[in-house]
């Protein structure tokens, strides 16, 4: 058995270093049907002796009957986006900003291209890679393991027997998503619009071997959770994750100026078309980690990187028509008709206009010749007319006096550019305020999308956003597509939401300039809804980040009856009108957490990870990712692993969940 098992290993790094060679060094060492040869030996070899397969064998890398969905992933360390920059002055702020906040006169920076694909996480354990995630809203993603373990360029096993998580870019290389689509229209099956749709398309399908077809590639740039703490810079960190085995992106290079930053991303600009994949920028990065742990991140991004985006792409059209659209704020946006055109690898046939006055500024017509564009290569709109190929059948075009949706007259507000509908009970509004209240930064109820929420509406079986809570099932079984289970599924789903925490229900109200983070500020401010539709404009602005125009907002907001008695509706239907998170101001020095650094390891089972982080952070701790001699206090929970063993080693202090819990609760 000895031999054998010895020849199994021996095939096994054989082929992991054909691999590695081919899908990563893109340097091919041997012919296809050897490879495949020595894939069948080891393959015939794990079937007739299954005790001896591994998961990190290469035969395991398309395995597993379909799921049914996806199960919901914490990242211990955020997967922050990050901030943009289009131009050669916002590189120069960030520069400028960047060394302000170190206080020193220069700084090296990281360049990397920013690949045009899908953000994931890769955690490895003991040396095997265990679980693969989306990004998700950054805190919480999607757990898509088994659709990344096909991608060959991720390895399986590492060196590193320390608990790792790495971040990288999952996207589809141009001859991939040329093959594909030529595929689908052979199928008569509808072609995918660009690369990135296509990648993002195949990591979300439930069965690994529909991924594994699609033949992705990844290139690693970052980590997440990090023990490895010797490496002092970013550029030390890539170069020690290419030892691993990783694939990362050769044409990366170190800056000691702006200047040569700048330099970098103006050589790109062209030479793109050039590369085998997509990208749609570059990402500049402080190289020394001290000085990313002193610049820290904002709420939504880190401070001491940047992504600079490409100009966008121009295309020439017609502009046919304009139609107008309706939304959960009463403001009428007009939206250009277009004849079809290709711009950054989608056909685009509408293109944002704004509003009136940019109508007039730009002097649009119907028929007119037009340029249009893709800001951030995501949103089209308008950039201008070419009035010299007028041909004199082009039409001016006037905003309606009346809501082409209710038919009440428009008005505009006082310093507002938007014309609006005031009227409350405009249907429009209605079917957008409800859209808005069941999304996911609100009450996050799976299940009603856009046209299920129109559905319900259009079948008079809700009006406000309280008949939500009192659907009938039988009712909802007559409808189009709902099934008994998609009816169960849904109804519990709303159910659920009743015991969210009173800033999603905030959020979800759609309250004039109140967004996800003021909802929560305001939540955490007055702790319940009653207090907050008591307070006044000087009791919401002294709240910090509570300005005159949103406290006024919120303030005439609950003097309206209706509000009011919407209010009392939902209070009777048992939605939760409290704030059930934790409150920063708790945070005291007689904290056991005060002013302490905080590691949290193994499965915890009275809380969640992201719920222990927050109560830890709220009473004036810091929750870290790695264990090092900065730790005060490791909580340890069931199965902790390495973490532990380095904890007893620097001789930090150990904690149970159990003690974690009784301190939180003091």
């Amino acid at each position: 058995m000895a031999s054998l098992e010895e020849k199994i290993l021996s095939l096994r790094q054989t082929l992991n270093d054909y691999n590695y060679q081919y899908h990563v060094l893109d340097q091919p060492t041997v012919p296809d049907a050897e490879y495949d040869r020595l894939m069948q030996e080891l393959r015939t070899l794990e079937e007739q002796h299954p005790e001896l397969v591994t998961s990190d064998s290469p035969t395991q890398r398309i395995g597993g009957a379909p799921l049914e969905g996806f199960k919901k992933v914490e990242h211990h360390v955020p997967m922050l986006s990050l901030a943009n920059a289009f131009d050669k002055q916002d590189l120069l702020d960030f520069d400028r900003r960047v060394r302000d906040g170190l206080g020193v006169d220069q700084v090296d920076y990281v360049c990397e291209l920013k690949i045009d694909g899908l953000a994931v996480s890769l955690r490895y354990q003991d040396g095997l890679f265990v679980q693969g995630a989306t990004r998700g809203d950054g805190t919480t993603g999607e757990d898509i393991t088994q659709n990344l373990r096909t991608i060959r360029s991720i390895p399986l096993k590492i060196t590193d027997q320390s608990t790792i998580e790495v971040r990288g870019e999952a996207f589809m290389p141009q001859r991939s998503f040329l093959a594909l689509n030529e595929a689908r229209e052979t199928r008569q099956e509808e072609p995918f619009a660009n690369p990135r749709n296509a990648a993002a398309g195949s990591l979300r399908q439930l069965d690994p071997q529909i991924a594994a077809e699609r033949h992705l590639d990844i290139f690693i740039y970052a980590v997440g959770e990090w023990q490895t703490g010797s490496l002092t810079t970013h550029s030390e960190r890539l170069n020690y994750l290419r030892e691993l085995g990783f694939k990362i992106n050769p044409e990366w290079r170190q800056c000691t100026s702006i200047d040569q930053v700048i330099d970098f991303v103006e050589s790109w600009v062209d030479r793109r078309a050039d590369l085998s994949y997509d990208i749609d920028g570059i990402v500049i990065k402080v190289d020394r980690l001290d000085y990313q742990n002193q610049l820290k991140t904002t709420a939504k991004s880190p401070r001491w990187a940047i992504a600079y985006k490409f100009p966008a792409e121009e295309a020439v059209t017609k502009l046919k028509d304009v139609i107008l659209s309706v939304g959960r704020t009463g403001a009428v946006t007009p939206t250009a008709l277009l004849e079809p055109v290709k711009v950054a690898g989608t056909t685009v046939q509408r293109a944002s206009l704004h509003n009136e006055d940019f109508i007039k500024e730009k002097d649009i017509r119907i028929n007119d010749t037009v340029v249009i564009k893709k800001a951030g290569d995501i949103i089209p709109e308008v950039v201008r007319v070419i009035p010299e190929q007028r041909q004199g059948d082009e039409v001016l075009y006037r905003m309606p006096d009346h809501c082409p949706a209710c038919g009440a007259e428009l008005v505009r507000l006082e310093e507002e550019v938007a014309l609006r509908c005031i009227n409350p009970s405009c249907h429009a509004q209605l079917m957008e305020g409800l859209i808005h209240f069941v999304s996911r930064q609100a009450m996050n109820i799976d299940g009603l999308g856009e046209k299920v929420v129109a559905q319900l509406y259009e079948h008079k079986l809700v009006q406000d956003v309280a008949d939500l809570y009192q659907l009938d099932r039988s009712e909802l079984l007559k409808l189009e597509r709902m099934g008994e289970k998609s009816v169960d599924n849904l109804l519990e789903a709303i159910d659920a939401s009743k015991q969210n925490s009173l800033e999603r229900l905030l959020f979800g109200l759609g309250i004039r300039f109140v967004g996800a983070k003021a909802a929560k500020t305001l939540a955490i401010a007055f702790d319940d809804m009653d207090k907050l539709k008591q307070a006044t404009l000087d009791d919401l602005m002294a709240v910090n980040e509570i300005g005159h125009k949103m406290a006024d907002s919120v303030v005439r907001y609950f003097q309206d009856e209706k509000v009011l008695k919407l209010m009392n509706r939902l209070k009777e239907l048992g939605i939760n009108m409290r704030y059930l998170g934790a409150k920063p101001e708790a945070a005291s020095e007689a904290s056991a957490f005060y002013n302490k650094t905080v590691v949290l390891t193994g499965k915890l089972e009275q809380l969640t990870r992201q719920e222990a982080k927050e109560r830890i952070e709220a009473l004036g701790g810091k929750v870290t990712g790695s264990v090092s001699k900065k730790t005060d206090i490791l909580i340890a929970g069931a199965e902790a692993g390495s973490k532990l063993t380095k904890a007893e080693q620097l001789e930090i202090t150990i904690w149970s969940e159990q003690q974690l819990v009784e301190a939180l609760n003091q």
